[in-house]
């Protein structure tokens, strides 16, 4: 009986409920969709965030970042931005269903129009795992959900770095995960809108391989100068995670 509730109350066809092995906590995804990677689990962990402060996650998908920041950190507040609605009528669904709605709120919107969502330096950090592929002109489907994750089909790397400046207050941090292969521009995205680049780091899906992610958090009016962390390796020679990376799931 209890199950059939869940059913009805919280999830919808063709979804399931995901353990996040973190404080008890449960997602809901939809495997047709998309379902989070290790990339959200990551930039969550990458992200400091003071007690009492307040969280804004763009481009928030399923919700996944704001979850696992509600358990790894003392914010006060921590609220989503999805621009697809049946997505983030999903994240709210797992907001509500781990009892969240205290400190955790999903709204749907256009990224571009957040600063009059919200209104101008209201965050003292900023996290975004945004698209990481460029259009293009290719022939990309607006309407499918994966298409608009994976490109930037409703907004650019430049819209994300001008509007995350914008919702900052002065010292305010910005947290993002991206493709290493942009770290040019997003380095003169950032200093363009006076977002200071101050701590990056590479992660290495084996320690044989290139670097498929970069981990960056900027400074919003911050002095110069970067900090260069160790490389993050995600698997072991056997295929296993290394121990940072399971660390990173329970702790």
């Amino acid at each position: 009986m209890e199950d059939q509730s869940l059913m009805t109350d919280y999830l919808h066809e063709g979804e399931r409920l995901d353990d996040l092995q973190r404080d008890g906590l449960m997602i809901i995804q939809n495997p047709s969709w998309f379902c989070f990677g290790i990339d959200a689990v990551l930039l969550s962990a990458f992200a400091r965030v003071g007690e009492g402060e307040r969280v804004m996650d763009l481009c928030t998908g399923n919700g996944v970042i704001p979850l696992l920041l509600s358990a790894r950190t003392k914010a006060s507040h921590i609220d989503g931005l999805e621009i697809q609605a049946d997505i983030a009528d999903m994240a709210a669904r797992s907001v509500s269903y781990n009892d969240l709605s205290d400190r955790i709120k999903i709204t749907e919107g256009d990224v571009k129009e957040a600063v009059k969502i919200y209104s101008a330096a209201s965050f003292n950090v900023v996290t975004c795992n945004p698209p990481y592929l460029k259009e293009d002109g290719g022939l990309i489907n607006p309407t499918d959900h994966k298409a608009v994750a994976r490109h930037e089909i409703m907004l650019s790397l430049s819209d994300v770095i001008e509007v995350s400046t914008k919702l900052l207050v002065s010292g305010g941090h910005f947290y993002m995960v991206h493709r290493p292969f942009r770290l040019a521009e997003i380095f003169c995205e950032m200093v363009k809108n006076n977002l200071e680049p101050k701590r990056m780091r590479m992660v290495y899906p084996m320690a044989s391989k290139e670097p498929n992610m970069v981990l960056i958090e900027g400074v919003r009016g911050g002095n110069s100068g970067v900090v260069v962390e160790k490389p993050l390796i995600v698997y072991a020679d056997d295929g296993v995670y290394t121990d940072e990376v399971r660390d990173l799931y329970v702790s």
